[in-house]
């Protein structure tokens, strides 16, 4: 028995999710999608084949660009961002490398949030070697991107919660400034995911998602995804190949992505890791209801504690963008910061922690810790780092769907060593 795709569209976000491989149906009744190792696939004649690879019918080819687990997981991304069409990739960071790459060409400009990801920043340098110019700005303010603005603009570019002090874009503001000035507008969804919010409400074409992080959410998959809304105008975007320019417009952008990114740059999704991230996202929407929940509630706890200098959290009151992602997101996420005050030690508070987890990654069920000056904005240097307002002593906490009292006994023990 199967349900048919029209009826899962009606259902919950979680049900749907659950369902979504059954909707599409699977060989032998299995409730999964199988992991599917085989990188070639047979067709029955040679009008097929070729018709496959011309895209006029719907089909497999070779490995590096399709394969059936990896696009149960596109359809399964798709249903939960509420968007038209993915394109999974290896790793968070090839679907940012694949877009922009594949989207820009020398003598473009991008409008970016100067509160970035450290590695997508560096991308953003990368791309200055050819050819392509990038502007920095607080997108706190959507005037400050408008102020930024060129005639060669092709695109602008956030991140929902900034990683790792959670400035927050105007993203509704910035939306409708895109789409006033004809503007591909990506967001990175990676710190809220789609169950706390769907950029394509504020009006973004292009979504990314880092699927190793709340999606996931078991740090046992790496892997990337880019979701087209619809809300773009691809006929009018002057950096589509002309091989490209063909069916529905509205297909032409994540096409290119996909033939540029996955064909000619190889940056493909292994089956085995896209069945396990689908299998993570079955529990996403159970798993940052908690882990929200603990950040909310350590946030507070943190807030009134004397080693603490300041807290990073949008649950906070005082939080610059507080009503803004009240409004807008459906929990403030598992994502904070600390800053400690000068007096106490950073690397002592961190080393007297027994629950938390000293590690790189965020959206874990387990608690994770970071000095991040010290480690993956280190290669920022100083002043750029003073302009995120990340100081010496920012510790980044992705918190976990552990017991929350666990956790606060765990920081009230490393704070007292420390201090």
């Amino acid at each position: 028995m199967t349900f048919p795709v029209s009826d899962m569209s009606t259902r919950g976000f979680t049900t749907a999710v659950l369902h979504s491989d059954r909707s599409a149906g699977i060989e032998h009744g299995s409730l999964h999608q199988p992991v599917h190792n085989s990188i070639t696939f047979e067709h029955a004649t040679a009008a097929d084949i070729a018709a496959v690879f011309q895209g006029k019918q719907a089909g497999f080819t070779y490995g590096r660009q399709v394969n059936p687990t990896v696009t149960a997981l596109e359809r399964k991304i798709t249903l939960m961002e509420g968007g038209r069409a993915t394109c999974c990739v290896a790793t968070g960071m090839a679907a940012i490398s694949a877009t922009l790459l594949t989207l820009l060409k020398a003598g473009d400009h991008v409008v970016s949030s100067s509160f970035l990801f450290g590695n997508t920043n560096s991308v953003f340098n990368t791309l200055a070697l050819y050819g392509i110019d990038v502007s920095f700005v607080d997108a706190t303010e959507a005037a400050n991107v408008d102020a930024a603005l060129r005639p060669t603009t092709r695109a602008v570019f956030v991140e929902t919660i900034a990683n790792p002090c959670t400035q927050i874009a105007d993203l509704a503001g910035i939306g409708a400034l895109c789409a006033a000035r004809g503007l591909l507008y990506i967001v990175d969804n990676t710190m809220t995911s789609p169950w706390c919010f769907q950029p394509r409400t504020v009006g973004a074409g292009l979504i990314i998602n880092s699927l190793s992080k709340y999606i996931g959410g078991h740090g046992n998959a790496l892997g990337g995804a880019i979701t087209e809304t619809g809300a773009f105008d691809w006929s009018a975007y002057p950096n589509i190949l002309e091989t490209y320019r063909k069916g529905d417009p509205a297909n032409w952008g994540l096409q290119q992505i996909r033939k540029k990114g996955l064909r000619d740059m190889g940056a493909t999704l292994a089956p085995e890791s896209a069945h396990h991230i689908a299998i993570g996202a079955e529990t996403l929407a159970l798993r940052q209801d908690r882990s929200s929940a603990n950040a909310a509630r350590l946030a507070a706890w943190f807030a009134a504690h004397p080693a603490v200098a300041r807290v990073f959290h949008p649950s906070l009151a005082n939080h610059p963008q507080h009503e803004r992602a009240k409004a807008l997101f459906r929990h403030f996420g598992g994502l904070m910061a600390i800053e400690l005050k000068p007096e106490v030690d950073c690397f002592r508070f961190l080393d007297a922690l027994q629950l938390a987890v000293l590690a790189s990654n965020l959206g874990d069920n387990r608690t994770l810790v970071i000095p991040v000056a010290h480690t993956i904005y280190a290669e920022m240097g100083p002043v750029r780092r003073a302009e995120m307002g990340i100081a010496d002593g920012t510790v980044r906490i992705s918190v976990g769907i552990e017991d929350a009292d666990d956790l606060i006994a765990d920081f009230s023990h490393a704070l007292a060593a420390a201090a």
